[in-house]
Protein backbone atom coordinates (compact mmCIF):
# COMPACT_ATOMS: atom_id res chain seq x y z
CA UNK A 1 0.00 0.00 0.00
CA UNK A 2 2.84 2.38 0.73
CA UNK A 3 4.32 1.79 -2.75
CA UNK A 4 1.03 2.81 -4.36
CA UNK A 5 1.25 6.25 -2.70
CA UNK A 6 4.82 6.78 -3.89
CA UNK A 7 4.00 5.76 -7.46
CA UNK A 8 1.13 8.25 -7.50
CA UNK A 9 3.40 11.11 -6.41
CA UNK A 10 5.99 10.60 -9.16
CA UNK A 11 3.63 11.26 -12.12
CA UNK A 12 2.16 14.26 -10.28
CA UNK A 13 5.65 15.67 -9.70
CA UNK A 14 6.56 15.15 -13.35
CA UNK A 15 3.43 17.02 -14.45
CA UNK A 16 4.54 19.98 -12.34
CA UNK A 17 8.21 19.98 -13.38
CA UNK A 18 7.92 19.14 -17.12
CA UNK A 19 6.40 22.50 -18.19
CA UNK A 20 9.15 24.35 -16.33
CA UNK A 21 11.80 22.45 -18.26
CA UNK A 22 10.13 23.24 -21.57
CA UNK A 23 9.81 26.93 -20.69
CA UNK A 24 13.47 27.16 -19.71
CA UNK A 25 14.55 25.36 -22.86
CA UNK A 26 12.67 27.67 -25.23
CA UNK A 27 13.92 30.74 -23.33
CA UNK A 28 17.55 29.70 -23.72
CA UNK A 29 17.11 29.34 -27.48
CA UNK A 30 15.63 32.81 -27.88
CA UNK A 31 18.33 34.41 -25.74
CA UNK A 32 21.21 33.26 -27.98
CA UNK A 33 22.82 35.68 -30.42
CA UNK A 34 22.27 35.60 -34.16
CA UNK A 35 23.88 36.87 -37.32
CA UNK A 36 20.57 38.20 -38.68
CA UNK A 37 20.72 41.92 -39.44
CA UNK A 38 17.76 42.68 -37.16
CA UNK A 39 18.91 41.34 -33.78
CA UNK A 40 15.67 42.23 -31.97
CA UNK A 41 13.82 39.77 -34.18
CA UNK A 42 16.50 37.10 -34.40
CA UNK A 43 14.76 34.63 -32.11
CA UNK A 44 11.40 35.01 -33.86
CA UNK A 45 12.89 34.63 -37.33
CA UNK A 46 14.95 31.64 -36.22
CA UNK A 47 11.82 29.97 -34.78
CA UNK A 48 10.01 30.23 -38.10
CA UNK A 49 11.26 29.52 -41.60
CA UNK A 50 13.12 32.63 -42.79
CA UNK A 51 11.35 32.36 -46.16
CA UNK A 52 7.95 32.40 -44.44
CA UNK A 53 8.35 35.72 -42.59
CA UNK A 54 9.61 39.23 -43.27
CA UNK A 55 10.81 41.66 -40.59
CA UNK A 56 9.36 45.17 -40.45
CA UNK A 57 11.26 47.82 -38.47
CA UNK A 58 9.44 51.09 -37.82
CA UNK A 59 11.15 54.23 -36.49
CA UNK A 60 8.35 56.53 -35.37
CA UNK A 61 9.56 60.15 -35.14
CA UNK A 62 5.96 61.34 -34.82
CA UNK A 63 4.46 62.70 -31.60
CA UNK A 64 1.53 60.27 -31.80
CA UNK A 65 1.29 56.53 -31.54
CA UNK A 66 0.52 55.24 -35.03
CA UNK A 67 -1.65 52.22 -35.86
CA UNK A 68 0.05 50.24 -38.64
CA UNK A 69 -1.88 48.40 -41.34
CA UNK A 70 -0.88 46.28 -44.33
CA UNK A 71 -2.85 47.21 -47.46
CA UNK A 72 -3.51 44.28 -49.76
CA UNK A 73 -5.90 44.71 -52.66
CA UNK A 74 -7.15 47.89 -50.98
CA UNK A 75 -8.13 46.06 -47.78
CA UNK A 76 -6.36 47.02 -44.53
CA UNK A 77 -5.12 44.39 -42.07
CA UNK A 78 -3.98 45.80 -38.72
CA UNK A 79 -0.59 44.56 -37.59
CA UNK A 80 0.01 46.69 -34.47
CA UNK A 81 0.92 50.06 -33.00
CA UNK A 82 4.16 51.97 -33.44
CA UNK A 83 4.72 53.87 -30.21
CA UNK A 84 5.49 57.60 -30.45
CA UNK A 85 9.17 58.61 -30.58
CA UNK A 86 10.48 55.04 -30.53
CA UNK A 87 11.27 52.04 -32.69
CA UNK A 88 8.99 49.06 -33.13
CA UNK A 89 9.47 45.70 -34.82
CA UNK A 90 6.95 43.35 -36.39
CA UNK A 91 7.22 39.99 -38.11
CA UNK A 92 4.97 39.65 -41.13
CA UNK A 93 3.98 36.26 -42.55
CA UNK A 94 4.44 35.86 -46.30
CA UNK A 95 0.67 35.36 -46.69
CA UNK A 96 0.25 39.13 -46.11
CA UNK A 97 2.17 39.83 -49.32
CA UNK A 98 1.00 39.70 -52.91
CA UNK A 99 2.17 36.87 -55.15
CA UNK A 100 5.19 38.84 -56.35
CA UNK A 101 6.11 39.85 -52.78
CA UNK A 102 4.43 43.25 -53.10
CA UNK A 103 3.29 45.06 -49.97
CA UNK A 104 2.09 48.54 -48.96
CA UNK A 105 1.60 50.04 -45.49
CA UNK A 106 -0.80 52.58 -44.02
CA UNK A 107 -0.23 54.39 -40.73
CA UNK A 108 -3.05 56.15 -38.89
CA UNK A 109 -2.02 58.32 -35.91
CA UNK A 110 -4.05 57.97 -32.72
CA UNK A 111 -5.64 61.27 -31.71
CA UNK A 112 -4.17 63.29 -34.56
CA UNK A 113 -5.00 64.19 -38.13
CA UNK A 114 -3.27 62.81 -41.19
CA UNK A 115 -2.20 59.45 -42.54
CA UNK A 116 1.01 57.87 -43.75
CA UNK A 117 0.98 55.71 -46.86
CA UNK A 118 4.08 53.93 -48.03
CA UNK A 119 4.89 53.19 -51.62
CA UNK A 120 4.27 49.63 -52.77
CA UNK A 121 7.51 47.71 -52.36
CA UNK A 122 8.56 44.24 -53.42
CA UNK A 123 10.29 42.10 -50.81
CA UNK A 124 12.25 38.96 -51.62
CA UNK A 125 13.02 36.16 -49.12
CA UNK A 126 15.81 37.14 -46.74
CA UNK A 127 15.14 40.89 -46.97
CA UNK A 128 13.61 43.17 -44.34
CA UNK A 129 11.68 46.45 -44.43
CA UNK A 130 12.46 49.72 -42.63
CA UNK A 131 9.72 52.37 -42.52
CA UNK A 132 10.52 55.75 -40.96
CA UNK A 133 7.50 57.78 -39.87
CA UNK A 134 8.40 61.46 -39.65
CA UNK A 135 6.75 64.22 -37.59
CA UNK A 136 5.11 65.27 -40.85
CA UNK A 137 3.70 61.91 -41.95
CA UNK A 138 3.80 62.99 -45.62
CA UNK A 139 7.62 62.91 -45.46
CA UNK A 140 7.79 59.29 -44.25
CA UNK A 141 10.14 56.94 -46.13
CA UNK A 142 10.36 53.20 -46.67
CA UNK A 143 13.31 51.01 -47.63
CA UNK A 144 13.88 47.33 -48.36
CA UNK A 145 17.23 45.81 -47.40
Amino acid sequence: MRQACHSGRLPAALLLVAPLGIACHSHSQSASSSSIATPALASVVRAADSNAVVSLQIANHNWSDVIIYVLRDGQPSRIGVATAASSTSFVLPRRMFGQAGEIQFWGRPIGAAGNAYSESVIVQPGQWIEWTLEDDLNRSAIGVF
